[in-house]
């Protein structure tokens, strides 16, 4: 038996990016509702993948608010306690920030919640690249600090879980004991950022851990992840850089005394699936037809730092045109990215700002029919590029629709996913072989 794919679905609506919630079918006036985030936990439980995913974002870009949902979205925790109740197996992995919260409240939230889901919630853990003006704080702390802080922060978060270990729950009525108070500790951390006392007021919901998820790329990010993380959300626009980002977190792990198979690398597959190829194409195009050159060129300065503009449209961007070190970046993984595609492929300044990672995403993206989507997958399961993918889908919920209904139960018909759990934990969901 092998381990099986793990698949996860974003509760973010991609497939609404771009002019995608102008469609007739996109129900954007259901974007602040639960049941709508309820139907899609629903039919990602209904299609035994692991997990459901909310990405989370502390700040609000008010220029996008005329054209798109931008980073508008509910609270991750409060979403996820609504669909606790009305699901029975699938995950849920709550994204929640290092830089913005306080290590008690995290441990608490994600643990009540881990209670009221029997045990089937993960934490994605983010550093936040923007949103300090809504904190009451001055400029963003350095990547270096925000990881620093983030490795104290998850430490004390595991401290905080283990103050107050299932076992310590006797409910002994006869005795009159409820818990045994010897078996329950503070933690009297003090450290660089935290003073922490401790225990937790709730007890864990066993003894198995909480899975941890992370999605640093940088280095810094890659040291984390490795340190830490269960799994590794993973923004790979090529099978090249997945190889490289997997067998990397591999000797990383390694490095630190952890089993490397002990990490599900996970990367982002950002999908717009038609019936036919033709159609599949076509949904890209129109996803966005919308965006003119000088948006374009504006996300190249934004993601690299460096204006294009002066630039003919035909010619080659090279090395030379961006700077060797680049500094002040919004997100130092996707300035990585895109500036690796361009060292690597010398593009023209029209291709570049066609690519996915300029108009969409960072991510890998797959355009064609589901079974053109199986293929990939097998090939970068095959190539040891990933354990599994996060469900991105683009252009319309027809995506969506055609993930869950064609190209998953095509990966059952090749042994490479689950017909149905056999677990009732996101843990176990993590750790499933596939039963030949």
């Amino acid at each position: 038996m092998n381990m099986s794919l793990c698949i996860g679905l974003t509760l973010s609506p991609t497939w609404l990016n771009g002019e995608g919630w102008r469609r007739a079918d996109s129900k954007a006036e259901q974007l602040f509702s639960s049941q709508y985030y309820l139907e899609l936990a629903q039919r990602a439980e209904a299609a035994k993948l692991d997990f459901v995913f909310k990405p989370d974002s502390l700040f609000f870009n008010k220029e996008m608010a005329d054209k798109s949902p931008g980073h508008t979205c509910l609270d991750p925790i409060v979403m996820l306690a609504s669909i606790a109740r009305e699901t029975e197996k699938i995950g849920l992995v709550a994204t929640m920030s290092t830089t913005f919260s306080e290590p008690f409240t995290v441990a608490r939230q994600l643990q009540s919640l881990n209670w009221m889901s029997e045990g089937r919630v993960g934490w994605n853990i983010v550093t936040s690249i923007e949103g300090s003006g809504n904190f009451g704080k001055g400029e963003m702390p350095s990547s270096k600090e925000r990881y620093e802080r983030a490795l104290e922060f998850t430490e004390v978060v595991r401290k905080l879980w283990a103050s107050y270990p299932n076992e310590a729950l006797t409910i002994n009525r006869e005795s009159g004991q409820f818990a045994d108070q010897e078996m329950i500790f503070p933690i009297h951390h003090k450290g660089e950022f935290y003073h922490v006392e401790g225990p937790l007021n709730v007890p864990a919901f066993d003894s198995t851990s909480i899975p941890l998820f992370q999605a640093g790329a940088s280095d810094l990010g890659r040291n984390f992840a490795s340190f830490v993380a269960d799994a590794c959300f993973a923004a790979t626009p090529d099978l090249e850089s997945a190889i490289e980002l997997r067998r990397d977190l591999h000797t990383r792990a390694h490095k630190h005394g952890r089993d490397s198979r002990a990490i599900r690398v996970l990367p982002g597959m950002h999908f717009f699936l038609g019936e036919t190829r033709e159609e599949a194409q076509q949904l890209y195009q129109d996803a966005y037809a919308h965006l003119t050159n000088e948006q374009r060129l504006a996300a190249v300065q934004r993601i690299l730092g460096v204006d294009l503009s002066h630039l003919s449209l035909q010619s080659r961007i090279t090395a030379k045109d961006i700077p060797e070190v680049m500094e002040n970046v919004r997100s130092r993984t996707h300035a990585d990215l895109l500036r690796r595609i361009i060292i690597n492929e010398e593009p023209t300044l029209q291709t570049l700002l066609s690519k996915p990672e300029v108009i969409g995403s960072a991510h890998w993206v797959v355009i064609g029919t589901p079974a053109d989507a199986v293929e990939e997958i097998i090939r970068w399961y095959r190539h040891g590029a990933l354990d599994g993918v996060i469900a991105l889908p683009g252009g319309s919920v027809q995506s969506l629709n055609l993930f869950l209904e064609k190209v998953v139960p095509l990966l059952v018909e090749k042994g490479l996913f689950r017909k149905e759990y056999s677990g009732n934990t996101l843990s176990e969901h993590l750790h499933e072989k596939v039963k030949k």
